[in-house]
């Protein structure tokens, strides 16, 4: 049965099953764009778009281009059950992906998934894929394009030509069309256009810091272990429990490396904030190189090197009651047997046993560096 469409009310979407060459222009090898396709219900007004892949950035990219094509935003959103739109492709509840949802809520449509194993309700887009592999891709065939958007630009111009041919049947243009059913009763476009960010889930470690493309960023101690939800976007990462945001850091460009805002810190350790790993470092070598080196060592040993202040502040108090060479005495015997806690440093300050090592070793270097220890230049 044929179906009848109301204006402005429904877009399919989908991603051709064909797809077309673009030339690395460094390497001269061939890589295959995908070509998303969308069609609207009432005017059967085309838009096509070529993507560098069926990702969900590219996906979701590819809809924000759409809405500022049409100038406007349709009621529905039609898509396919692809992987980036649906998580679960039930017939009577569709999960769908938590970006896709918040792009849809962003321009105030609604996604509906086509029901799995009804071809009707995709038929249009279907029928509008096979019009573009034909009128689009079958005509750019022999060009050769060493970019999206040169090979865009050649679709741009051809999508046009497919919109203003006359439809047999209606005596009019898809785009004149539009221009009459579809076009006026969109909703209007918010700008500015939906940036992308992808969620995540992960669990707070014990360090109240939470993992994002191998960067860490601090949340509120008190969520230590929790289940927390991660909002990425180029700009941002988000942290949200139960719904509430709980935290925003500005997203840092490289890898490794901790972002800590003092307030998350438990109260013990916001009173070490004012130190800097540079500066600790500063101190120890004061009392001796073998006491910088172990302080070295006990920052290098943890997640990230704030969390060994408390410990070296405390190995370097014991210079108040031991003094400073018998300190670096037993800093020495520490870093030998990898000894490296306020309460092993002061057991061989008790013992004695820093005067054996000097007794012992009266020349002794301080220990090298090793591949475990970072070096003074990585905590600048």
């Amino acid at each position: 049965m044929r179906q009848s469409h109301v204006g402005g009310e429904k877009v399919f979407v989908d991603f051709a099953g064909d797809t077309m060459g673009v030339v690395d222009p460094g390497s001269g090898e061939v890589w295959q764009a995908k070509l998303f396709v969308a069609c609207m219900g009432a005017s059967n007004l085309v838009f096509a778009e070529a993507r560098a892949s069926e990702t969900l950035a590219d996906w979701l990219g590819a809809h924000v281009n759409l809405f500022a094509a049409l100038g406007g935003v349709p009621k529905f959103v039609v898509c396919d059950n692809l992987k980036a739109a649906v998580t679960n492709p039930d017939r009577h509840d569709p999960g769908l992906n938590r970006s896709y949802l918040e792009m849809a809520a962003y321009y105030g449509t609604t996604i509906l998934p086509a029901r799995p194993g009804k071809p009707r309700d995709k038929a249009k887009v279907e029928q509008s894929v096979l019009l573009a592999e034909r009128w689009i891709m079958a005509r750019l065939r022999h060009a050769r394009f060493f970019s999206l958007a040169e090979l865009n630009a050649a679709i741009t111009v051809l999508t046009a030509e497919l919109n203003a041919r006359i439809m047999r049947g209606f005596g009019a243009s898809r785009a004149e069309l539009f221009a009459s059913l579809d076009g006026p009763a969109l909703r209007g476009l918010r700008m500015p256009p939906y940036a992308f960010a992808r969620w995540r889930r992960c669990r707070v470690g014990l360090d109240y810091h939470v993992e994002a493309d191998s960067h860490w960023y601090s949340v509120p101690f008190r969520l230590i272990r929790q289940l927390v939800d991660l909002r990425i976007s180029e700009a941002t990462v988000e942290v949200f429990h139960k719904g509430e945001r709980v935290a925003s850091h500005a997203r840092v460009s490289h890898r490794r490396g901790h972002t800590t805002i003092a307030e998350h810190m438990p109260s013990a350790h916001r009173r070490h904030a004012q130190w800097t790993p540079a500066r600790l470092l500063e101190e120890a070598g004061k009392v001796g190189p073998a006491t910088m080196v172990l302080c070295e060592a006990v920052m290098a040993a943890r997640p990230h090197p704030e969390q060994g202040f408390r410990t070296c502040l405390g190995i370097l108090n014991l210079a108040q009651t031991y003094g400073a060479a018998r300190l670096e005495a037993a800093c020495g015997r520490g870093v030998g047997i990898r000894a490296r806690t306020v309460t092993s440093i002061r057991s061989i300050l008790q013992t004695g046993l820093d005067r054996t090592f000097l007794e012992e070793e009266p020349d002794r270097q301080p220990p090298p560096l090793h591949g475990n220890i970072r070096g003074g230049g990585y905590f600048h």
